[in-house]
């Protein structure tokens, strides 16, 4: 019997679950990057963000990348050599997309460390301080976000 899905999702476990991670860390980096935006502009009473503000949009997806980027870098301190050239061999099969090659690694990174969600959150909070917005909420954020 073939597992439910939507007409968009494929059809297989495997790529089920990985389709799931990849959106749910699509979520969760597009949530720090507001987040990050919106604290920090709070910080030094500027206006919140708008959806339909080109600079705002480029603030946003630049705040994405910069976060996947460092997510990367941190969570990759530890593993072998033989493991980040594997996960560099995955983001390469992606082809030249940067946030596609970012998020593979990420997806690759979470079934591989067992803790990827606390390291998730605790470089989320690092990050966001460096941004200078508050970190949010703290420990809160991925109750938060997974009871959606």
């Amino acid at each position: 019997m073939p597992f439910r899905t939507r007409p968009d999702q494929p059809r297989d476990l495997l790529s089920l679950v990985d389709a799931e991670v990849r959106e749910r860390i699509e979520e969760a980096a597009d949530f720090v990057s507001l987040d990050v935006m919106v604290q920090s502009r709070r910080a030094r009473g500027l206006p919140p963000p708008v959806a339909d503000n080109t600079q705002d949009r480029q603030e946003f997806e630049a705040g994405v990348i910069a976060f996947l980027e460092r997510l990367a870098a941190d969570l990759g301190e530890g593993l072998s050599v033989e493991h980040r050239r594997k996960l560099e061999d995955t983001a390469s099969r992606v082809g030249s997309d940067r946030v596609g090659r970012l998020l593979t690694v990420q997806v690759a990174l979470a079934k591989h460390l067992p803790d990827y969600w606390q390291q998730f959150d605790t470089i989320r909070m690092r990050h966001a301080e460096a941004r200078g917005a508050s970190g949010g909420e703290g420990r809160g954020f991925l109750a938060r976000f997974f009871r959606r």
